[in-house]
């Protein structure tokens, strides 16, 4: 099967991430692939693009005639990917050398029609202290308690996978449409967020089937300093609250993983923490089990904004 990879960017300032991305996909162990690189409406940025890979003999490059979002761009380089199977992959992630492999594996091995893999952390300023890891999903990292089993080092059928590590036969995307780009901004509120959960929803309805989660499949996800700031980490939390609102009351079908990670977190994890700390007391542990709850209040917070909002 060819994979074709869509990636996409909208700044200069960014460039040099892309082409760390594009070159993980390139150099991987997986030959049959096409590279769909899209500038979402930034001519410079398309320039940059035909100047390094318009030559390239796996490498598309399409423009967007203005900026549309991430979403909109996504859908226009599936449109353009000729790929039996096409792949998303963000400009701040790199994808281990066996990625495409493992996930074209998966298909085979599960007739699966969607399949997604792990997103690991690569800190670009250190890991912060306050950020447990069953919040990691607020940096775009797989999280403590995902997968089939709540364990993510075991492959099995979930709702979705991340943005940036998610796939999907060409011929199912195409058929659901792509990604709603309403999610993003539904009645102007960019702050409403959830593509994939959506589109991840829609194929279940269509299908009657999930995404296929192989944890082996890495992607690595660049963490900046500024989303390691605990300011940047609550605000983040509070909007995540609010967009889950937002989903359940616009997309109902899509919810529901995220009333078993509350149950697993006051049920399981608080505890485990708890005993942690009685039984090895430190203050880094202390910190993370603070965080916890703090963490929990700003998404719960942003959660009952979202009630007052659409009810």
């Amino acid at each position: 099967m060819q994979v074709s990879v869509v990636l996409c960017t909208h700044t200069l300032e960014r460039y040099e991430y892309l082409t760390d991305a594009a070159e993980s996909v390139l150099t991987g162990t997986y030959d049959d692939l096409e590279l769909v690189c899209v500038s979402d409406g930034n001519e410079a940025v398309y320039e940059r693009m035909q100047e390094d890979y318009g030559d390239h003999p796996k490498v598309v490059t399409t423009c967007l005639d203005e900026n549309s979002g991430l979403l909109t761009a996504r859908n226009h380089g599936a449109e353009v990917a000729s790929g039996d199977i096409v792949a998303f992959l963000d400009d701040d992630a790199i994808a281990c050398e066996a990625w495409l492999e493992l996930l074209v594996d998966a298909y085979e091995a599960h007739d699966a029609i969607a399949v997604g893999g792990r997103m690991t952390p690569r800190w670009e300023a250190g890991e912060p202290a306050v950020l447990p890891e069953e919040f990691y999903w607020l940096v775009g990292v797989t999280h403590r308690g995902f997968g089939p089993d709540g364990d993510p080092g075991e492959p099995g059928w979930v709702r979705n996978t991340m943005g940036s590590n998610i796939s999907f036969r060409a011929e199912v995307f195409a058929e659901l449409g792509g990604f709603d780009v309403d999610i993003g901004g539904r009645k102007g509120d960019n702050h409403l967020q959830g593509g994939e959960s959506e589109l991840c929803a829609r194929l279940r309805a269509e299908y009657d089937q999930r995404v296929w989660y192989v944890p082996e499949a890495t992607v690595e996800h660049r963490i900046f300093e500024y989303r390691t700031e605990p300011d940047w980490l609550l605000e983040r939390a509070f909007w995540q609250g609010y967009s889950k609102r937002g989903m359940e009351r616009f997309v109902p079908e899509s919810t529901g993983a995220e009333g078993e990670f509350l149950g697993d977190l006051l049920g399981s994890f608080v505890p485990d923490r708890l005993r942690g700390l009685v039984l090895r007391p430190s203050a880094a542990a202390a910190l993370q089990l603070l965080f916890l709850f703090v963490f929990t209040g700003a998404v719960g917070a942003g959660y009952g904004y979202g009630i007052v909002k659409w009810g």
